[in-house]
């Protein structure tokens, strides 16, 4: 195999693999892009060579795992984001293996690389007085105050994820009886979730004379699609805000992924199944919403004031003297 096989293999990886028969969403291929952005740079200083130049054979096992050690310690790359990075590599090389068989044993050594294992935290939540704060924090005499409120709002009474917000329409609302928003989930699945109603009299009163316009729900100033970028920061910002009212959020780091975890917990404390709200938050296993439970302390505490304490005998202290406990140690020198 020719050296300069190796960048129409990572061609025809993103062109034909991702895009014609893995259908991958545009977030993963540029996350994929990026990790092999990275990778060519890093395997071109390695072997002092173009990354056009580089061959299959110049990618194996202890490159990677250099190139793995390289994110974490030049770049600052967290456990996750190396696995992310690893995963993409894995996926590439399962193609090359499948294309020729004659880089099997090559590819095998590469897919065998585990993972990094890592502190798994429990889950950031914000409690019903770090929402109401939140939900306050915006200045709703402006256009933007009313956007942002709404966008809130949605976001803490669904729990869509940040993808799912940006990419909403308003056509993707529904209003009246059975008010409801569909929307396009991870794995191309779409789901409808159900409105309270005073979601959706706020969406009625946003919307205005458009409830069936193709236009993005929430829209930048130049009438655009919100960034994940934007998404992040106005919920930082707004976060910033509530934090002078309540102090507890400036404790807390506060993410769009954050308002997802605050409507799982509360529909948890609320006494909602577990299969339910797998199903609410679009989750492809129940297992997934295992997290929830082992971050909600309410459960645990209820469960603890169930457990009766052990029947153990109290007596009562007796103090010694510094004397008496002399005598015994020198009765017990002789």
């Amino acid at each position: 195999m020719s050296p300069a096989t190796l960048p129409a293999l990572i061609q025809r990886f993103f062109t034909d693999r991702l895009r014609i028969q893995m259908e991958a969403s545009p977030h993963t291929v540029a996350s994929y892009r990026d990790t092999f952005r990275l990778l060519m740079r890093f395997a071109s200083a390695k072997h002092g060579k173009p990354p056009v130049k580089l061959a299959v054979e110049d990618i194996d096992a202890d490159l990677v795992a250099d190139f793995l050690v390289h994110t974490e310690t030049a770049r600052g790359n967290s456990a996750r984001s190396r696995n992310t990075r690893l995963a993409a590599i894995r996926s590439f090389f399962r193609y090359v293996a499948m294309t020729d068989p004659a880089w099997l044993l090559h590819c095998q050594r590469i897919l065998a690389m585990p993972n990094k294992r890592y502190v798994k935290r429990t889950v950031t939540f914000l409690d019903a007085q770090e929402i109401a704060a939140l939900l306050a924090a915006p200045d709703r005499a402006t256009w933007a105050g009313r956007r942002d409120h709404a966008l809130l709002l949605l976001a803490l009474q669904t729990g869509l994820r940040a993808s799912e917000l940006v990419g909403l329409r308003c056509s993707d609302v529904t209003l009246g009886t059975g008010a409801h928003i569909l929307c396009l989930g991870k794995g191309r699945k779409e789901r409808c979730t159900p409105l309270r109603r005073d979601t959706a009299k706020l969406l009625k009163a946003w919307m205005g004379n458009h409830p069936d316009d193709n236009s993005p729900l929430f829209p930048s100033i130049r009438g655009e699609r919100l960034s994940r970028d934007a998404l992040e920061h106005l919920v930082r910002k707004h976060c910033l805000t509530a934090s002078r009212t309540c102090p507890s959020l400036a404790a807390k780091r506060v993410t769009p992924h954050t308002l997802r975890h605050s409507t799982a917990m509360d529909l948890l404390h609320h006494g909602v199944d577990q299969t339910v709200i797998a199903l609410w938050l679009g989750h492809e296993s129940v297992a997934t919403t295992q997290i929830y439970i082992h971050a909600d302390m309410r459960m645990k505490e209820k469960a603890l004031a169930r457990v009766s304490a052990p029947a153990i005998p109290t007596g009562r202290f007796q103090p010694v003297s510094y004397t008496h406990l002399r005598a015994h140690e020198t009765e017990a020198d002789l």
